[in-house]
């Protein structure tokens, strides 16, 4: 059944923008920060409750097992119990959201907090195993949901729970998982696990990949639904994506705190007694701490166990790999693909790290080893062992050096740092500088297909500042302010004042999720932060934040950034919102539809397009509309057209890349037309998704004989394809 556009669904107006996927305000990594954050959070939306004389006993339940059993779990493996917090947070969050009972939530957020609570029994060598495991350790992995309900069975009372733990990794299907349910008959608090289980995965850097923009990722839940995933309650998380998160996460913390004893509260939320440290000894650290992360070399740091507890940001440049996937993984040569000078590879008894921790002499070699995106880099490899005043080995320290003759985009970017004229109050890069940057940075990143972000952060009712304070003060604020963000860039990066109170970070080698920690860390950090010409209060910030993608231009990339930065404002500002698919969107190589045989005949008279597509994307056509609306927003476009299954577009070539200043601009007609279906062959009737064919030709008939043309219309193509995050017709049917 098809499902038509509205012709209002396609209207321009920024106001009407509500981006279906945005990722929670604030990232829980640690139960710590939530305490930190509750002081700060605003008031929780909840239903009224009647006065009740006692507590919940699941709560109790809770609040005594989930504790240990958590903190358990933490120390076997802190990523691990990362996500199983987070996830508890958001499905708590999401239930809200559902209405669901009070009862019903206490049981989710305890099957939330445990649900991998199994993989305790997994040995370490392959928990931290940072390669592909074999088909046997794969069956020891995913037996650790059984695993979790064996440890909780002797003491946990609710039934309830132990079901969404066993079956929380069961598809939707019956294809894989505990094979005696599907459908219907799985638990429900294990399809709502098992959504925001997977999402937060996929958000999360891994060893082996980079998390996905929010985007991707809720693309990748509706190509699931249906064999992975509940279809209806995919559709109703992403409503909850589109909700106020702070207010969500407000209402949750203050819940999971509410029901304690002051002194029981401390005790569970804290994560240890920890000794002060003396602040000489904080300000080494500090020291330390920036060297290493600014340092051109990369340095990695493994215990004598084996552990990876150091990987600087220069590390995490050259291979590729996020620090956050790394930490606390088993060190591997086979990590970065270590070889000698020969390309042969080094097995872990010839490791110069190992053979320095046992042996505690130092080390200096030619190696080589697989850098990002797969490229073989030769580096000078400097191991140095790490030894105590009592001669006991604590592990080593590998410095990598790069070797080779090229100077990386980090450092060619770096110079215009030092040659770039200033804003000459914040001493940020002015407007100019910042527009020259960001063509260099997006042509050169496009080359390499590379990603880089755009963060654009704009100071929360900045004029009240100035009608209290006096101008001066304002002044100091922005000075302030500036000095905050310098303090979180990275060699590459670049601060400019936009304009007035609004800045811009551009971000070198960076992707949506990391741009994204990025602003909330400025986010939290300027909240804390008391301003003295202020008489000490403090101030906040909205950040909008996109990466760039196929098809993109300097414009298009801003445009999608200033979106962001309204949303963020229109969920209340002191937020951070993200926005686009960014450069891992994959992108096909498919020949122009005349070229294989699609849509050759020529439509009412009209010209034959110079590209002719067919685009699916597995998302139902009104969330298409509103990606939609992002592309007609930040290409500028013209509706001409809007029909229930049909809009016409037109897009002039100005706004397009690669154009030179002499060249005359020509315009493109983008005919666009929408069927919803539910699939094909065995995923037939499993989950709506939209086919889009696409047409575009040059306006003026005369143009399309320019040599250009069809490249620019290609370029037009790759943009719609990543806002869309959809794939040729022909390439998702393999």
């Amino acid at each position: 059944m098809e499902s038509p556009i509205s012709p209002n669904a396609l209207n321009p107006d920024p106001t009407a923008f509500k981006p279906v996927a945005q990722a929670s305000a604030a990232r829980l990594d640690t139960i710590a920060h939530l305490v930190e954050d509750l002081d700060r959070a605003p008031a929780p939306v909840e239903p009224a409750e009647p006065a009740l004389q006692f507590e919940n006993q699941l709560v109790q339940v809770r609040l005594g097992l989930a504790s240990s059993m958590f903190l358990a779990l933490r120390g076997k493996h802190p990523p691990t119990a990362s996500h199983s917090l987070r996830v508890a947070m958001s499905c708590s969050a999401w239930g809200l959201l559902l209405g669901m009972s009070e009862a019903d939530r206490d049981e989710l957020e305890i099957a939330g907090l445990l649900h991998d609570v199994g993989k305790i029994t997994i040995p370490d060598a392959i928990l931290l195993k940072p390669g592909g495991l074999t088909p046997e350790e794969l069956r020891i992995v995913e037996g650790h949901r059984t695993a979790g309900v064996e440890i909780l069975r002797g003491c946990c009372a609710s039934n309830n729970i132990l079901e969404a733990i066993r079956y929380a990794g069961t598809w939707q299907d019956g294809s894989r998982g505990m094979p005696d349910r599907k459908g219907d008959l799985l638990p429900p608090m294990a399809r709502v696990i098992s959504i925001v289980d997977a999402f937060d995965s996929m958000t999360t850097n891994q060893v082996f990949r980079r998390g996905m923009s929010r985007e991707r990722a809720v693309a990748e839940l509706f190509d699931g639904a249906g064999t992975q995933f509940d279809p209806q309650l995919v559709r109703d998380f992403c409503e909850y994506l589109s909700a106020d998160q702070g207010k969500l996460m407000a209402a949750v913390c203050r819940r999971w705190l509410k029901e304690l004893e002051p002194a029981a509260a401390q005790d569970f939320w804290k994560r240890g007694n920890v000794v002060p440290q003396s602040s000489e000894r904080q300000r080494d650290d500090v020291f330390q701490e920036k060297l290493l992360e600014h340092m051109h070399d990369a340095v990695i740091f493994v215990d004598v166990t084996r552990k990876i507890v150091l990987w600087n940001r220069a590390a995490e440049r050259l291979t590729g790999i996020p620090v956050d996937s790394v930490l606390h993984q088993t060190w591997e040569p086979h990590l970065i693909r270590l070889s000698d000078e020969k390309s042969r590879p080094i097995p872990i008894e010839e490791c110069p790290v190992m053979h320095g921790i046992v042996s505690g002499a130092q080390s200096f070699r030619r190696m080589r080893f697989a850098g990002r995106n797969g490229q073989s880099l030769t580096v000078d490899a400097h191991v140095i062992p790490v030894i105590g005043s009592h001669n006991n080995v604590h592990g080593a320290t590998l410095l990598l050096r790069d070797a080779s003759s090229q100077i990386s985009l980090e450092e060619r970017v770096q110079t215009l740092h030092v040659q770039a004229s200033r804003d000459p109050l914040t001493r940020a890069a002015n407007r100019a500088e910042f527009d020259r940057s960001l063509q260099q940075m997006v042509e050169s990143h496009l080359e390499r297909n590379l990603p880089c972000s755009l963060i654009i952060a704009d100071i929360d009712h900045f004029k009240k500042v100035n009608d209290t304070y006096g101008h001066q003060a304002g002044d100091e604020v922005l000075v302030s302010y500036a000095s905050l963000l310098q303090r979180h860039t990275r060699p590459g990066d670049l601060v400019a004042r936009y304009g007035g109170e609004e800045f811009v970070i551009l971000c070198a080698d960076c992707d949506n999720h990391t741009a994204t920690s990025r602003a909330e860390k400025i986010r939290q950090e300027l909240g804390e932060m008391p301003q003295a010409v202020l008489n000490g209060q403090c101030i906040t910030s909205s950040f909008g934040v996109t990466e760039l993608q196929a098809g993109d231009t300097p414009q298009t990339m801003i445009n999608r950034a200033d979106r962001a930065l309204y949303q963020a404002k229109e969920n209340g500002r002191n937020t951070v919102v993200q926005l686009g698919s960014g450069i891992a969107a994959k992108e096909s190589k498919a020949p122009a539809a005349k070229e294989a045989g699609w849509f050759s005949w020529i439509l009412g008279g009209k010209s034959p397009p110079l590209v002719d597509r067919r685009l699916v994307t597995p998302v139902p056509m009104s969330l298409t509309a509103e990606k939609l609306k992002g592309f007609i927003a930040d290409h500028h476009a013209e509706l001409i057209s809007v029909s229930p299954q049909n809009v016409v577009l037109r897009i002039d070539g100005e706004k397009l890349p690669n154009r030179r200043t002499n060249d005359r601009a020509v315009a493109f007609l983008v005919e666009l037309n929408f069927e919803e279906n539910r699939g094909e062959g065995e995923r037939r009737d499993e989950s709506l998704r939209t086919l889009v064919r696409v047409q575009i030709r040059p306006r003026k008939d005369r143009d399309r004989r320019r040599q250009d043309s069809l490249q620019r219309a290609e370029q037009i193509i790759s943009s719609l394809r990543s806002y869309l995050v959809a794939q040729d017709y022909a390439e998702a049917a393999k």
